[in-house]
């Protein structure tokens, strides 16, 4: 983290305002991406985003160790997605707008293979249970490191490779089932 980032974290849990909106504007597309990942929801997406940025409002000033912020604030998302997970019921998945509209504006058959593929990604992804599909989302889409990811979930390292194996196994099984 660099200072100016720390600086922004100090000075947003003193209750500087004008901070706390840097960080909001600052990650609100790393949380929204994060909450997507696991929600596949667009509406649902965006409701655990707002209510991320709640949260840290509200618990900034119990924030120990600034520079564990972005740790910090990926567990609350992940942590408000399983919540969000408990109270949905199972629905089918919902292709996104963009998808919709790139299939309709071209047609080209490297767009529908690459949609098909994204597609079957999607499904096989809502079908592994949510732990493994955020382990596996933190490690292949947000690139961190399986001890980052221990840190994030506050879980093993063990548990973590266990989880991303069983992840891609699962995935894989999925995916050879379409």
């Amino acid at each position: 983290m660099d200072n100016d980032l720390h600086e922004i974290i100090l000075a947003a849990k003193r209750g500087d305002q004008n901070a706390f909106r840097h960080l909001v504007t600052s990650y609100k597309g790393v949380v929204y991406r994060h909450a997507f990942a696991l929600l596949n929801d667009r509406m649902e997406a965006e409701d655990v985003t707002q209510e991320a940025f709640v949260k840290v409002y509200y618990s900034l000033a119990k924030l120990e160790n600034e520079y564990a912020f972005v740790s910090w604030l990926t567990r609350v998302v992940t942590n408000l997605c399983y919540d969000k997970n408990k109270k949905l019921s199972k629905k089918k998945m919902i292709v996104s707008d963009e998808l919709n509209e790139s299939l309709v504006t071209q047609r080209g058959p490297t767009l529908i293979e690459s949609t098909i593929t994204k597609m079957s990604l999607q499904d096989a992804m809502e079908k592994i249970p949510i732990d493994q599909r955020n382990v596996i989302i933190l490690r292949e889409l947000q690139g961190y490191s399986y001890a980052e990811i221990s840190k994030i979930l506050h879980i093993p390292l063990g548990t973590v490779k266990s989880r991303i194996n069983a992840a891609r196994e699962n995935l894989k099984k999925e995916l050879q089932k379409g």
